[in-house]
């Protein structure tokens, strides 16, 4: 890897819509992107060219071995992270892996060990978590402003293709609401309250047998719950709200998205209200935690540490063994 002139470079493995997103908030905010890699060489020159990247690889194998390319986003649909992310860590290069991280914790962990053993960053992208709001808000709650924290509550809830055939519909490409949705208010509870002791789960399924809706509660060793939930066919405000001895905290619609919170007292006066404008989407500030990380030498971080990753897998793999919904990886 050089590093000479100080720019970390961007190779985006995968063409797909989240992967325009992440590159389009690179771009607009000073990162450099220097390559992508499609499994077809006309959708990775057409991807280039929409976006301006110099470099079309017909292959993810030839992204990786890009010698101008430091870091890979990997953009492809669940099943295929794990895969995506061996090859380039084995390639030397960081990586930024979409959520969900992978399909299970196995997987997970063999990517975290694999980076490990390297010397290499692996960074879950759940961009919400180095969001301006929720930075401020774990200083909120880190000073005690609304008491112990008793509650946490969010949804994620859309309403999404209805095609059966469709990724988020289909069982072989992880479909479900939990993995594409429901990994955001788990993650949520998860940076409030840590990993639970233990987890009831309820689902309702499609006719192509992975989950339409699912909700959780999350109970904790000193009493705490975390109440979460997801769906791919029906939409809502998609607000969250930490309650604490003290008063609560209410993030807006939508909550997961750079948005306002109020924090509250218990009589309901206004103790603290948030409101920070953010360039772009918002997918730039989890490119920066990765690029601080290669920078400093370091492999691992405070706000999203490897070792959460794997607890969020686990959890939600026991979600599916509660709700009876397994994948091919889960036999590997």
């Amino acid at each position: 890897m050089s590093l000479s002139d100080g720019k970390i470079r961007w190779g985006i493995l995968g063409t797909g819509f989240i992967a325009g997103l992440q590159t389009q908030d690179l771009l607009e905010n000073g990162f450099t992107v220097q390559a992508v890699g499609s499994r077809s060489l006309d959708s990775s020159k057409a991807f280039a060219g929409k976006h301006g990247v110099p470099t079309a690889h017909g292959s993810y194998e030839e992204l990786v071995a890009d010698p101008d390319v430091d870091v890979i986003y990997i953009a492809t649909p669940h099943p295929f992270h794990h895969a995506n992310a061996l090859l380039a860590l084995n390639a030397g290069k960081h990586v930024l892996v979409e959520k969900s991280f992978s399909m299970n914790a196995r997987e997970a962990q063999e990517i975290l060990d694999l980076a490990s053993s390297k010397g290499l960053v692996a960074l879950e992208a759940m961009w919400t978590r180095f969001l301006p709001h929720m930075v401020r808000l774990r200083e909120v709650i880190q000073a005690g402003t609304i008491g112990q924290v008793r509650k946490v509550v969010a949804s994620h809830n859309q309403s999404l293709a209805k095609d059966p055939a469709h990724r988020l519909n289909d069982p072989a490409l992880g479909g479900g609401a939990l993995l594409d949705l429901g990994i955001y208010p788990i993650s949520f509870a998860f940076d409030i309250l840590g990993t639970p002791s233990r987890i009831h789960a309820s689902a309702s399924m499609t006719a192509t047998g992975v989950d339409r809706q699912t909700a959780a509660v999350f109970d904790y060793p000193d009493g705490q719950q975390a109440i979460v939930d997801c769906e791919l066919d029906a939409a809502s405000a998609n607000r969250a709200l930490v309650v604490g001895t003290d008063g609560w905290i209410d993030i807006e619609h939508t909550w997961y998205t750079p948005v306002a919170f109020t924090a509250f007292a218990v009589d309901g006066s206004v103790v603290e209200r948030f409101e920070q404008p953010v360039n772009s989407r918002g997918m730039q500030f989890q490119a920066a935690e990765i690029e601080r990380l290669v920078a400093a030498g370091e492999t691992a971080g405070t706000i999203l540490p490897p070792e959460e990753t794997v607890a969020i897998m686990a959890a939600m793999d026991e979600i599916r063994r509660q709700i009876g919904l397994s994948y091919a990886a889960d036999a590997a």
